[in-house]
């Protein structure tokens, strides 16, 4: 029991791995995947240009980074980041994978899964500028998909 309580808070570690997006965020997403399964529990990711996207820049500031968002947003998803910096080629190319699968057309866009991996929202984060509007967003998009 003990191994796979230590497996289980490596993973949980590597999903929640402080990078680009910084505490509580994952940059990931199949380990998000993984443990979105395990847990039972949606995903949300942020497709972001965190180095030259203005509206990238200003939730990041106003929004993912503030710990009242990451403890709120974080009890109902499982957070990942994947950025696109100019200022960084070789993590915008890791990433650009998974821009492609989800037709990823401008940033910030944010898509929810459900635990198995299935798409339930898209949205520009900038369309919900304050912690506030976005956590209701987000509480909104879980009651129409029933996950509330």
């Amino acid at each position: 029991m003990k191994a796979i309580h230590t497996i289980l808070l490596a993973v949980f570690a590597a999903t929640l791995g402080a990078q680009a997006g910084g505490e509580g965020w994952g940059t990931d997403l199949d380990a998000a995947f993984e443990t979105a399964k395990k847990e039972k529990k949606p995903v949300l990711v942020e497709f972001t240009g965190s180095d030259w996207c203005p509206p990238c820049k200003m939730m990041r500031e106003k929004v993912f980074t503030k710990k009242s968002f990451i403890e709120k947003a974080s009890k109902d998803f499982i957070l990942v980041e994947l950025d696109f910096p100019r200022g960084d080629k070789e993590l915008a190319e890791k990433n650009q994978p998974h821009a492609k699968k989800y037709n990823i057309e401008g940033f910030p866009t944010v898509i929810l899964f459900d635990e198995n991996g299935k798409e339930f929202d898209r949205f520009y984060a900038s369309q919900y500028p304050s912690i506030e509007q976005f956590l209701g967003h987000l509480k909104d998009a879980l009651g129409k998909k029933g996950l509330e």
